[in-house]
């Protein structure tokens, strides 16, 4: 069977495996650039940073700081080796590691690792590379996980794979999981998929079946699609997902719709019936023809899974309050998944300032100008241009107000 998935493969990618390959060797080295790194990655003695100006650099601080450990937290990381590198590495994978852990919790766990043997190097490695494995509880589940990491990591750097399978329990999973990597996902979603629950990498027939299916119809495997894809296809039967193609197409869908829809969202399977005609009931209450929200289902399949309340507040938001047409929103319907409070209203109040001094060339700019751009480029746009240095600090107050509430905001253009 792994034949057949890898002759599938190479018909169906053609070079991309090529190119897959070389995005994973970049991301090792990279990954493995902790243990023999230069110096530039650890703070020089007696001049290591805070935690202030260092969670403030991730964007993090205000959430560590709160839970008022941070420090700690950080001082243990630097104890058992940790470079300053690599702990921002951690941060930036997972920041629950130092929301939701204390010095005492994190330390017992790292305690326990070095017990069994880990040198500092190899403990700092495994970590930083899937920071969620000090999530597992103290004791089989962290051992066992970590060994799985260690020894994936370790393969990786001898390209040796051929005996792992039967260096470890659970064979199938690291077997699995080692035919993923021979495709081309990406090493840092192999570990992830390694320490988790999830059951797609559990079994052989079903997970090789899944995979057969997934391959064929032409997802990437370096991209998190594919993983989401292979997740839904092997924990649905055939007979389930006949049934989820005969709701979409029961209100107008072909099943080559739906399919195109898979694979831009995977999930879009998962919706029930009731689910579906609740999401089309609040689009035509919103004033959306029956056509134009087929061609939104259609464009971006996630606008089906979100909430009634969020798209009616957002659309009467775009359409009432700021006066773009249905239309528009319509043809950018991933402007329904960003958040109003630190997004779309920020932006649009910024917009209403410039309208307001009759420093718009138009009335109202187009919508992906203000809702779909780059920070970077929203600010060189309506922001950063103009001379008014006085204007320019208002403007920016406005716009980084991201965690200010709708009413406050509101409140503060009135004055």
């Amino acid at each position: 069977m792994n034949s057949l998935i890898l002759g599938a493969a190479r018909r169906f990618m053609g070079l991309h495996l090529r190119v897959s390959a070389n995005l994973l060797q970049n991301e090792s080295a990279s990954s493995y650039s902790f243990s023999s790194g230069s110096a530039a990655d650890v703070s020089p003695k007696g001049k290591t940073f805070k935690s202030s100006s260092f969670l403030d650099s991730l964007r993090l601080a205000t959430k560590l700081t709160d839970k008022g450990n941070s420090d700690s937290v950080l001082d243990l990381l630097r104890s058992y080796g940790f470079t300053d590198s690599q702990i921002s590495s951690i941060i930036r994978s997972d920041s629950r590691v130092l929301i939701d852990n204390d010095a005492t919790s994190l330390g017992s766990k790292l305690q326990f690792l070095q017990s069994r043997g880990a040198s500092s190097s190899e403990l700092t490695e495994v970590v930083s590379t899937v920071p969620k494995i000090l999530g597992k509880r103290e004791g089989k589940s962290l051992s066992r996980y970590y060994d799985f990491i260690k020894v994936i990591i370790e393969a990786d750097k001898s390209s040796k794979y051929e005996k792992i399978s039967h260096s470890l329990a659970q064979g199938n999973k690291i077997r699995n999981i080692l035919v993923l990597r021979e495709l081309g996902v990406p090493q840092k979603r192999l570990l992830l998929l390694l320490i988790s629950k999830s059951q797609p990498v559990c079994g052989k027939e079903k997970f090789d079946a899944s995979l057969k299916k997934v391959v064929e119809m032409g997802f990437d495997p370096t991209t998190s699609t594919f993983v989401h894809a292979l997740h839904m296809l092997y924990q649905m039967s055939d007979k389930t997902i006949e049934e989820k193609i005969r709701v979409y197409r029961s209100v107008g869908f072909s099943v080559d719709d739906v399919w195109a829809m898979f694979k831009k969202w995977p999930r879009s399977l998962t919706h029930s019936e009731k689910k579906v005609a609740n999401s089309i009931e609040t689009f035509l209450g919103l004033g959306f023809s029956r056509d134009v929200f087929m061609m939104m289902f259609k464009r971006f399949p996630p606008c089906i899974g979100y909430s009634t309340e969020a798209v009616k507040k957002k659309t009467e938001f775009l359409v009432k309050e700021m006066n773009w047409p249905v239309k528009a929103v319509a043809s950018i319907p991933q402007v329904l998944g960003y958040s109003l409070e630190k997004r779309t209203v920020p932006r649009c109040n910024v917009i209403k300032v410039l309208m307001s001094k009759g420093l718009l060339e138009s009335e109202l700019p187009p919508m992906s100008s203000v809702l779909t751009s780059t920070s970077e480029s929203f600010l060189n746009l309506y922001v950063s241009k103009h001379d008014d240095k006085q204007l320019v600090a208002e403007l920016m107050a406005i716009f980084t107000g991201n965690r200010v509430s709708l009413t406050d905001q509101k409140a503060r253009l009135e004055q």
